[in-house]
């Protein structure tokens, strides 16, 4: 029974999901901030839910022996360090939806409150001062907002603010012309939004390309009188800069919800006038948290019960109903690649996979990612299928995959082609039977399961040779369990795949290449 940590707050139907799912839990809500105890007990857990108190940094990922999951019940990441759990094949998911509408709610509210200055005229008028003309605000109505992000949280911004009557303006790489005509939004250049935007909200991740994306320059070139939210994530803001435009009155206002540093219990914001703020409550709402732990256990449990992968960062959806018929087609493609992966003597150029037949219409994502797993375990050997793609794109080698829903022999065929010193190598294989068979090698048809000891050859096909084999193999005291052949024509070239029950010794393979007929002889190990 796999057993999953829960270490920060989380729903308690969260508890019951796991169990019904036939997964051990324990619940550990304030073990989050304990990095040390984390680190004594995580080798025990194949799965952790986390939300933001427990950081899961890379001496934590190192500790997790037998770790296969982290479920974040939210949206932000970075208390993840990802491309450490990746190396270790863990996959990361979150839940980007369960609280979306919570989190769309409290930047369009952080807007109403800078724009009218409540959270001041609350104080002020709780004080008994009454102070009416002070707090002169500005309608919403017929301005133009700006979103710096527009996925899945920003789109939900500009719909409530089109519903306000607003005009908005988006800056998003990724938003495509027609998804922007969809959710009616004008997407525009950064340069463009700061000029023309009367309201400034943010919708995006804190990566390296998005640290400070408001920077002082950035804020400098904002329209006067401008207003500024951010209900997305710390560290978007140079924070000290906004603090002297709200000084000089060239920012009107501004509402934050996150900060650079949190908990934030003191802030270079903190104490403006015309500065809202609130601790990070972008989801804290009774709904928005039951969705996301009902959310994350369903995805985590679903994953370990079944192999099924939804919302992970590092690694191809899979879902529920797709994870049997994938599994076969998974192993086959990690096979190819061990065998292409072992065959690889000068480099890595470029690597193509071909899926035909039936297997070309299933989800091949992960089926390219069990591959690349098993191509590079001869190089490297803590690769694996969430690791694998990134790693593969470190190393510069080109891939390019086609699919062909038509193949002339088999149902579904895989085949892998890998370049190396100039020249290509090409494997195919199937699945028959519920099993993974090689059914092509150098472009020559043969039908051969895979062994866990293989010796492969090319050769001439020329009389004798397959005798001359098998003497020499007997004579070294090698079984042979499997033989299977493969030819152009008589006289031609040819290949041996043969499965062993003994090591091959490198004595007897340098013997066997300095045969006559031999063109390449290498040891496999599935």
């Amino acid at each position: 029974m796999p057993k999953v940590l829960i270490s920060d707050e989380l729903s308690p139907a969260a508890v019951e999901i796991f169990k019904s799912r036939g997964v051990e839990v324990d619940f550990q809500p304030k073990l989050g901030p304990d990095a040390a105890k984390l680190k004594e007990i995580i080798g025990q857990y194949d799965g952790l839910a986390i939300r933001s108190a427990t950081k899961v940094k890379a001496d934590i990922i190192a500790a997790a022996t037998n770790l296969k999951v982290i479920g974040r019940a939210g949206i932000g990441v970075d208390n993840v360090d990802i491309p450490a759990a990746t190396a270790k094949g863990i996959v990361v998911m979150n839940t980007p939806f369960g609280n979306s509408i919570t989190t769309a709610e409290h930047a369009i509210a952080l807007m109403f409150a800078a724009a009218r200055q409540i959270a001041a005229a609350d104080v002020s008028t709780q004080a008994g001062k009454w102070e009416k003309n002070r707090f002169m605000g500005v309608e919403l109505y017929a301005k133009t907002l700006g979103l710096i992000g527009c996925g899945n949280i920003g789109s939900l911004v500009a719909e409530r603010a089109i519903g306000l009557k607003m005009r908005v303006a988006a800056y998003d790489p990724f938003l495509s012309p027609e998804r922007a005509m969809e959710l009616g939004v004008e997407k525009v250049e950064l340069e463009e939004l700061l000029r023309r935007a009367d309201f400034i909200t943010l919708h995006t991740p804190l990566t390296e390309k998005t640290k400070n994306i408001l920077s002082a320059d950035a804020l400098a070139k904002t329209k006067r009188g401008v207003i500024i939210v951010n209900a997305a994530r710390g560290g978007l803001v140079d924070e000290a800069a906004l603090r002297a435009l709200l000084d000089s009155g060239h920012v009107a206002a501004a509402a934050f919800d996150v900060f650079a540093e949190e908990p934030a219990k003191e802030n270079g914001l903190f104490g403006a006038p015309n500065f809202t703020a609130t601790p990070h409550l972008g989801a804290s709402t009774s709904e928005a948290q039951e969705n996301v732990a009902l959310q994350v256990a369903e995805q985590m449990s679903d994953y370990l019960m079944t192999g099924a992968v939804t919302n992970a960062l590092n690694m191809p959806s899979i879902t529920a109903e797709e994870a049997p018929r994938i599994r076969p087609y998974a192993r086959l493609a990690e096979l190819l690649g061990l065998f292409a992966g072992q065959i690889i003597d000068e480099g890595l150029d470029a690597v193509q996979i071909e899926y035909e037949g039936d297997v070309a219409r299933v989800n091949t994502r992960p089926l390219t990612a069990s591959a690349l797993a098993g191509l590079l375990r001869p190089m490297l050997a803590e690769v694996n299928m969430v690791s694998a793609p990134a790693i593969l794109k470190e190393r510069g080698s080109p891939l390019t995959e086609s699919k062909s829903d038509a193949s002339p022999t088999y149902d579904s065929v895989i085949r892998i082609k890998v370049q190396t010193g100039g020249g290509w190598r090409t494997l195919a294989g199937v699945v028959a039977g519920g099993q993974p068979k090689i059914v092509e090698v150098k472009g020559m048809p043969l039908e051969a399961a895979f062994h866990p000891r293989m010796l492969y050859i090319n050769n001439t096909d020329t009389p004798g040779f397959i005798g001359a084999l098998g003497t020499m193999l007997g004579e070294a005291g090698i079984n042979i369990a499997t033989f299977h052949l493969g030819r152009v024509d008589e006289g031609q070239d040819a290949i041996a795949m043969v499965g062993v029950d003994q090591d091959v010794p490198d004595a007897l393979q340098a013997r066997l290449r300095a045969m006559p007929q031999v063109r390449y002889v290498k040891a496999l190990r599935f």
